[in-house]
């Protein structure tokens, strides 16, 4: 997805506050960008008035900026606090023109509480730096971002006495940033290197044995496959080939993983890597590719009575749809729906890529697509659309009009079939 570089001239502005919660900043949310919720939301604004949607505003910022205050606070409990309540508000809210002027600032927190915090408080500060990529969109903001906290990131990653949470983090938030950021493919390309010397430390041995490997160490190497795959999405042509030359006959070998989320990553990213292939060449063939079908089979038929039942269903679910796309090429396409507006997540690129963003805004996604410019930009929606109240109460009849349409035909259905249920029914009659 060809996305084009921005460097926008917006601007916007810097004290201790009350603690910032999931519904405070969905609140702020809905009356920051009327245009953006739902007609009751309007309706809230109107009866408020400027002036109060202006109060709200004001006390919105004084939180943040006494969030970006704690972010130095010489207590770490109060120091995650503050970090987490900035990850909020990024999450749920456009916050551009604020975040901005303060760029250097919370960078600088970032990387303070990277170096000497520890375990949850390095957790907290790799996710915020995702997210500050993510509000500041593809621009020369963002690149200075990264540029100051990337060799801080891959000494986290590469270290393997730090904090395994910590590890974790930074494993998805440079996945992001760079796919965010980065101009220069070789770049890019150093970074997946990184991510590669962990995810193949779970490849199963020639032999079939598999490595000794805790959960959480697993976790680290699935997040980094993860973020790989993600890389993968922006690679050219001519990396694409030599990765499918390296280590297409190589993730196989992760299907036999143990852990559960380790085996989905790797089946997800050989589907991905396939459908890369064959949008190059649409004759694409891999010489292990029975092999790798039979494997695929037996994961999306699994029965085994060692594994839990929520984990088989799960894999099933997910190995079914890759069976499809390695075999026939093949998605099984989703709908999301925001506002007004669709997208249809169609190929592994696309979900491979929706999939990264959400986990970082969680709740906030349909939000972001709806208003995030650079978000938007990424998935070729456009610029955002603005909804009047008179366009959004139109909707709500239309909802409602199709609701009342489906009861009607449940109804009919259930009585039509009425006959069939009834035991009373001599079955010689059909």
């Amino acid at each position: 997805m060809p996305r084009t570089k921005k460097k926008s001239s917006r601007k916007g502005q810097h004290g201790n506050v009350q603690p910032f919660s999931d519904e405070d900043a969905s609140i702020e949310t809905l009356s920051h960008c009327s245009s953006f919720s739902d007609t009751a939301s309007l309706a809230a604004a109107e009866e408020g008035g400027e002036s109060s949607e202006d109060t709200a505003q004001e006390d919105f910022q004084y939180k943040l900026k006494g969030f970006i205050d704690s972010t130095v606070d010489k207590s770490a409990k109060t120091r995650q606090g503050a970090l987490d309540g900035l990850k909020t508000a990024m999450a749920t809210r456009i916050l551009y023109e604020f975040i901005s002027e303060r760029r250097m600032t919370i960078t600088d927190s970032i990387e303070r509480c990277l170096k000497k915090g520890k375990g949850e408080e390095q957790r907290a500060a790799a996710s915020l730096a995702c997210l500050l990529c993510i509000q500041l969109g593809s621009g020369i903001e963002s690149e200075e971002v990264l540029k100051t906290l990337k060799p801080i990131f891959k000494n986290i990653l590469a270290d393997g006495s730090a904090n395994i949470q910590a590890r974790q983090a930074v494993a998805t938030s440079l996945g992001l940033c760079t796919l965010i950021t980065e101009d220069d493919i070789m770049d890019v390309h150093a970074t997946m290197e990184c991510f590669e010397n962990l995810f193949t430390r779970s490849c199963a041995k020639v032999d079939g044995t598999c490595p000794s490997i805790n959960p959480q160490t697993s976790q680290l190497h699935t997040n980094a496959l993860l973020s790989w795959a993600l890389l993968l999405t922006i690679c050219t042509a001519n990396q694409i080939k030599d990765i499918l030359r390296k280590y297409l006959p190589k993730l196989p070998r992760l299907l036999e993983s143990d852990d559960v989320n380790m085996r989905i990553a790797a089946g997800e990213t050989i589907a991905l890597l396939f459908e890369l292939a064959r949008d190059m060449d649409p004759e694409f063939e891999f010489d292990q590719w029975e092999e790798l079908c039979t494997k695929l089979n037996a994961l999306a038929t699994d029965c085994n009575k060692h594994r839990a039942k929520t984990d088989k269903r799960k894999q099933r679910s997910v190995f079914r749809d890759v069976l499809k796309g390695v075999e026939e090429g093949d998605f099984q396409s989703e709908t999301i729906r925001f506002g007004t507006e669709r997208m249809t997540i169609d190929s592994w690129v696309r979900k491979r890529t929706y999939d990264a963003f959400r986990e970082f805004v969680g709740s906030g996604m349909n939000y972001h697509l709806q208003a995030n410019e650079f978000i938007r930009d990424v998935f070729e929606l456009g610029p955002p659309i603005l909804v009047d109240s008179a366009t959004m109460k139109a909707m709500k009849i239309s909802r409602f009009e199709r609701h009342l349409h489906n009861s009607a035909a449940f109804k009919a259905r259930t009585k039509a079939r009425s006959k069939f249920r009834d035991k009373r029914v001599d079955v010689g009659e059909f």
